[in-house]
């Protein structure tokens, strides 16, 4: 008998939740085959077995928070599938000598047969972690979707897609949920409803409190015309789509500029450990992507080395893995310096939390047409975007740190030599 053990996954991730089992007790499975999808605090990862044989045990179900070096389920090196040997051939002798006696018995026996199929072609279906868990969360069955990958697997669209052919049964059965969890009742008699929160997001709750506990947080702000970013966009998109086969959106820009002001204000792009500063001398930068997990930040690394273009493609490749939930481990390790935009949802102004252990972020908002007083005292229609710094003041003072935000904003008004440059 062997066990399965939770592995080592990464430095910082020492447990996870048992998100789905991705096999049965009674099925055979080869070594490095997964076996379960664990959620951690990062991303869901699976966990494969180190061993061959058939699952005899399952030690910790859905929902059960394991750490690293639990057992999680046991293997029979020497078993056979679809349980032990013994239970498996009394059924096979019992026909030939009772076959006039009651018929009766013979149904049950076919029907745990046609589960079995049934549950064997669930687990014959080719599909992602990610659309395990979206078909687990809608109540879809695998078997039925059709995957549009040219090699079968089926990804979380699929699964979106089937389940718009059945919504109008899937948005009654939520209301009976509802209802049932509804029965608890506060103190004024009113109905609430208790969710768990995901590991995830139990994570970033504890991480946005301690963070406010431990770093001497502060935020500066100002505001930067856009018209010249907007103008340059204007002019350059079509051809840098035709030579970089990708879009030239805003983020990029905010990249570049951020990389030139931490090279010209280094403690910005440092941290502390223990009674030292490390003063970093390379540039990933992390960009906050919202799904509907929580709050993730994919590391774009080595912005510095990158063109625009570059900086770009890999902006969208990480949102891209970030909203199908294909984000792996080193893609959110590390980085430097954050950048988020909460523009994206109509965020006038507010005032972002670091993201320990780096001392910066900064938070890009909407852009509004607003009168703004020229340098000849002329008024002018500018479409105007508010930027926020928040930093550690433990190691950045605020004229540092207003210094870096008015240098960002000189070099996202007169962008060409920016351009240029990257």
């Amino acid at each position: 008998m062997k066990d399965i053990k939770i592995p080592e996954l990464a430095e910082s991730i020492t447990e996870g939740t048992i998100a789905e089992w991705l096999v049965k007790k009674g099925d055979k499975i080869e070594k490095g085959d997964p076996v379960v999808e664990l959620e951690t605090d990062k991303v869901n990862v699976e966990v494969n077995s180190d061993h061959a044989g058939v699952i005899v045990e399952i030690v910790s179900e859905e929902g059960d928070d394991v750490e690293v070096g639990d057992v999680i389920a046991k293997v029979d090196e020497n078993g056979e599938a679809g349980g032990e040997s013994s239970e498996q051939e009394a059924p096979k002798e019992e026909p030939k000598e009772e076959k006039k006696v009651e018929p009766s018995k013979e149904e049950p026996k076919e029907s745990p047969k046609k589960e079995e199929k049934s549950e064997d072609s669930k687990q014959d279906v080719i599909a992602s972690p990610a659309a395990r868990k979206r078909a687990r969360e809608l109540g879809i069955d695998l078997s039925a979707v059709s995957a549009r990958d040219p090699l079968g697997r089926i990804r979380p669209e699929d699964v979106d897609a089937a389940a718009k052919g059945s919504s109008d049964k899937k948005e009654e059965k939520p209301a009976k949920k509802e209802s049932a969890k509804s029965a608890e009742k506060t103190e004024f008699d009113k109905p609430v409803e208790r969710i768990k929160m995901s590991r995830r997001r139990q994570t970033i709750a504890k991480r946005l409190v301690e963070v406010q506990h431990e770093s001497a947080m502060l935020t500066t702000f100002n505001e930067v015309d856009m018209t010249s970013v907007m103008k340059l966009r204007s002019e350059r998109k079509d051809n840098f789509v035709k030579k970089h086969d990708v879009k030239l959106g805003f983020m990029s820009f905010f990249t570049k500029a951020v990389v030139a002001a931490l090279k010209d204000f280094p403690l910005i792009n440092a941290e502390i450990q223990g009674n030292e500063l490390v003063m970093k001398k390379f540039y990933d930068i992390g960009i906050a992507v919202s799904t509907d997990d929580g709050l993730v930040v994919p590391v774009v690394r080595d912005a510095d080395r990158l063109d625009f273009a570059g900086v770009e493609r890999e902006i969208s490749n990480l949102g891209k893995k970030a909203k199908n939930k294909e984000l792996q481990m080193n893609d959110l390790q590390g980085g430097t310096f954050t950048i988020t935009n909460g523009g994206t949802f109509g965020s006038m102004l507010s005032t972002p939390i670091l993201n320990a252990p780096q001392v910066g972020i900064l938070g890009m908002h909407n852009i509004i047409k607003r009168a703004m007083v020229m340098p000849d005292d002329s008024i002018e229609v500018r479409p105007m975007m508010y930027l926020a710094l928040s930093y550690d003041h433990r190691i950045v003072d605020g004229k540092e740190a207003v210094q870096f935000l008015v240098r960002i904003k000189q070099l996202l008004e007169d962008p060409y030599d920016l351009l240029l440059e990257g």
